[in-house]
């Protein structure tokens, strides 16, 4: 249970962080503020992107990756430009892409060579390209699984590829489904699905592959039900990771910790509620970003809420090779990313 003393700690922390951040932007007209907790906490970088002035115009930011040559692509579904490349002090360096309306997950693969993957929400497919924007192989919905009456009830949300490219695809928008296709594109297994039991998914919205331990496993959004579930690589329900009141999209394995945007909280009914949660190789939450103090009370984790209105509904987050944060954001004026740098 939380104490009064934390209370009105995060009551203060609320006040102090409404004075100088509003949807997603930040004046940096005080002393530097810090967010989050314990050994994860992170200052707003001001300088991030002050020069671009929204040059290239963004509708819904989705999600974020890294590439190995340090730069940070960015997704949205404005078809004036859907993949955006930035250096990591916020200059951008290139877009493409006129053709993904519903562009919404992003993931990247590759050792020498980069490719990436597209979800489309609204083409009912998924797409890899290069990083150059070719497309070099589409899949449709999956009808031979016997699961869709139709292409419109396929709507993938995330993709996840493992180290031997098999690819695992989230239905979260559609009939809650994970497919298992090998690296030659070939549906291998499908599982999940609706339904009220640990093994059925609740807007399956994102999947990661987590190498923290000797065997992988795949991490599933069940965002909903506020929790993560663990699968085996072959589609076993093994666990749920709960955060009750935090809303989570997709999760993002960095080093020992797991991060994940919180889309909103259901804590007082206000849907413009979203922070960044961080957890530890436990599974246990370590620092809340914009969020309450993470606390545990006979091994169950406190209800979680924002405290600071530094985000409005913050969808993916990234974590570069410096350890630094870029948090992008869907339905918040759009705005491009907000980078938060590692705080010593």
């Amino acid at each position: 249970m939380m104490t009064r003393r934390t209370f009105m700690l995060d009551m203060a922390i609320l006040t102090a962080g409404n004075a100088f951040a509003n949807n997603g932007f930040f004046d940096r007209q005080e002393a530097e503020f810090v967010y989050g907790h314990n050994e994860k906490k992170f200052t707003i970088d001001s300088k991030w992107m002050a020069q671009e002035k929204m040059r290239l115009p963004v509708k819904d930011c989705h999600e974020m990756v890294f590439t190995h040559q340090h730069q940070v692509v960015l997704l949205t579904n404005d078809v004036r430009n859907n993949v955006i490349f930035f250096d990591k002090k916020g200059k951008i360096l290139k877009s493409w892409g006129n053709q993904f309306p519903g562009a919404h997950g992003l993931s990247i693969h590759g050792d020498q060579e980069q490719t990436l993957f597209i979800t489309d929400t609204v083409l009912n497919q998924f797409f890899q390209t290069s990083l150059e924007g070719k497309i070099l192989r589409t899949w449709d919905y999956p009808a031979e699984t016997g699961k869709y009456s139709e292409k419109g009830k396929f709507v993938p949300t995330e993709t996840t590829i493992a180290a031997n490219g098999d690819i695992f695809v989230a239905d979260g928008y559609g009939e809650q489904y994970i497919l298992h296709y090998d690296a030659d594109g070939r549906l291998r297994n499908i599982f999940g699905g609706r339904g009220d039991g640990d093994e059925h998914l609740d807007n399956a919205h994102g999947i990661c592959i987590d190498n923290r331990s000797s065997a992988p496993t795949l991490i599933v959004t069940d965002r909903n039900r506020c929790c993560f579930k663990r699968f085996s690589m072959e589609g076993r329900y093994l666990e749920k990771i709960v955060i009750p009141g935090a809303n989570v999209c997709r999760p993002v394995i960095h080093g020992d910790y797991l991060y994940a945007a919180v889309l909103t909280t259901d804590h007082t009914g206000n849907k413009d509620s979203g922070f960044v949660v961080i957890l530890d190789k436990n599974n246990q939450l370590v620092s809340a970003i914009a969020g309450a103090t993470p606390m545990y009370k006979e091994g169950l984790c406190s209800k979680m809420y924002q405290t600071v209105k530094l985000f409005k509904h913050p969808h993916d987050v990234l974590v570069d090779d410096e350890s630094n944060l870029y948090v992008c954001q869907w339905n918040s004026g759009q705005v491009y990313p907000i980078k938060l740098k590692s705080y010593a």
